[in-house]
């Protein structure tokens, strides 16, 4: 984004700083795209640091040398922010005396409890200087225009790196009402105590953020609509059914699950009872999972029109309750568990693919940036003494399909340069 900014500003751009993942520069020339990154000669100081998508000290000093050059601007200046996914981790500045480590224990125990992005982000802007419009405060009164690449259900602008150039619109109850519901609040270290006491009003005083123009870039809506002219140029009758997708992988894969055979059903006729039970199940599943943007009528009535090959694609962000120490991510292991739900029964003459990536091309602690299922997947495993349900049992997705048939159902794009979630692609073909 900052080479893409520089060339396109030329003499225009005076300065600038900017903070990106540990080994990014690396990965990049590595992959040969040197074409993302800076040229020699460049304007713009570039900090590495939040290895493993953790806020670190490095990340810390790149947040203090944003800070400084935000602070030194004037009514003169424009500031360009460039904010896409994984921001959060890239510019941490706890309000004192919270420490950094104070504030990343307190991230990853919530995390582990199941807490969604929305929550973490709460927590963290509450805690933090520049997040939560604390960025475009300090520098105003210059103009601020914010770039914005979304990695959030729904493209909430305050939400995407914990909005550093939007107000926060959350008080310290609703942090608290977070740390209650996860049972932390007992635990909690006496400096963050002190904060969120000090900042029972507004976290950084009364402010707005009438000087800030925030514009969203890219999304995954534009990622899937995408995918689906790709898909309808291959011949596929495409449908996006939703961009919003989240919840438990658990029962996202059993609503794919169910999604396939209810499409399935459509495809090739006659429609039995079975799948008219199913189909009622799907819906109330659909209800369950909260999903604003649903096109789940559109798309069946689409693959009832359609009598050929049929491509549904979705989108967004699952999330995974870890209990096992093993290797994988949120994609591979919907991509298990979805290959899991496809083999219990016959699905009748219907060919079936599942695909799950992560739009970044990175999935979890993984090279891969996700996998792709059939429904002979647990059969086949078997034969090969591998047992899906154990590996699911690990969270140990990434080690089966590394196993499985020699890796070849893994999904392998290389670092994208970008990130807008998930991408998730069903495609149907009557036999």
């Amino acid at each position: 984004m900052a080479a893409a900014a520089e060339e396109l500003l030329g003499q225009h751009l005076v300065q600038g700083v900017i903070s990106v993942p540990k080994g990014i520069r690396a990965a990049m020339e590595h992959a040969g795209k040197q074409e993302m990154l800076l040229k020699p000669h460049s304007r713009v100081q570039v900090f590495e640091g939040a290895e493993d998508n953790l806020p670190d000290r490095d990340a810390l000093r790149a947040a203090v040398a944003i800070r400084q050059l935000a602070e030194g601007l004037t009514a003169d200046d424009l500031l360009l922010v460039l904010i896409s996914g994984g921001g959060s981790a890239l510019l941490p500045a706890p309000i004192p005396p919270v420490t950094l480590e104070e504030k990343q224990t307190l991230t990853k125990l919530l995390a582990a409890r199941g807490a969604n992005i929305q929550e973490l982000n709460t927590i963290r802007k509450a805690l933090s200087q520049l997040k939560g419009g604390g960025l475009a405060q300090a520098a105003y009164p210059a103009q601020v225009v914010s770039l914005i690449l979304s990695d959030v259900v729904g493209d909430p602008v305050e939400v995407i790196a914990s909005g550093p150039t939007v107000a926060s619109v959350h008080s310290v109850q609703d942090c608290l009402h977070i740390l209650n519901h996860y049972g932390l609040r007992a635990a909690l270290p006496r400096s963050v105590k002190t904060v969120l006491a000090q900042s029972d009003s507004d976290p950084h005083g009364p402010h707005s953020c009438g000087h800030v123009l925030n514009v969203i870039i890219g999304s995954n809506a534009l990622a899937l609509a995408e995918a689906q002219r790709q898909a309808e140029a291959l011949g596929y009758r495409a449908v996006v059914l939703s961009a919003a997708i989240q919840g438990d992988v658990k029962s996202v894969a059993r609503f794919y699950g169910l999604l396939t055979r209810v499409a399935g059903a459509h495809l090739t006729p006659p429609v039995t009872r079975a799948s008219v039970e199913e189909e009622a199940q799907l819906w109330e599943l659909a209800a369950e999972l909260h999903l604003p943007d649903l096109q789940l009528k559109e798309a069946l009535e689409a693959v009832v029109e359609a009598g050929g090959p049929v491509c549904l694609l979705a989108g967004g962000e699952p999330t995974v309750q870890l209990q096992g120490s093993g290797k994988g991510g949120r994609n591979q292991e919907l991509a298990l568990r979805v290959g899991a739900e496809l083999g219990q029964r016959p699905l009748g003459p219907l060919e079936v693919l599942f695909l799950s990536g992560g739009t970044d091309g990175q999935d979890g602690p993984t090279e891969a940036a996700g996998a792709w299922v059939v429904p002979e997947l647990a059969s086949q495993a078997a034969a090969e003494g591998l047992d899906v349900a154990a590996f699911l049992s690990r969270n140990d997705s990434h080690t089966f399909f590394r196993c499985f048939r020699g890796g070849a159902h893994l999904l392998h794009t290389g670092l994208t340069g970008t990130n807008v979630m998930d991408a998730h692609l069903l495609f149907l073909r009557p036999r």
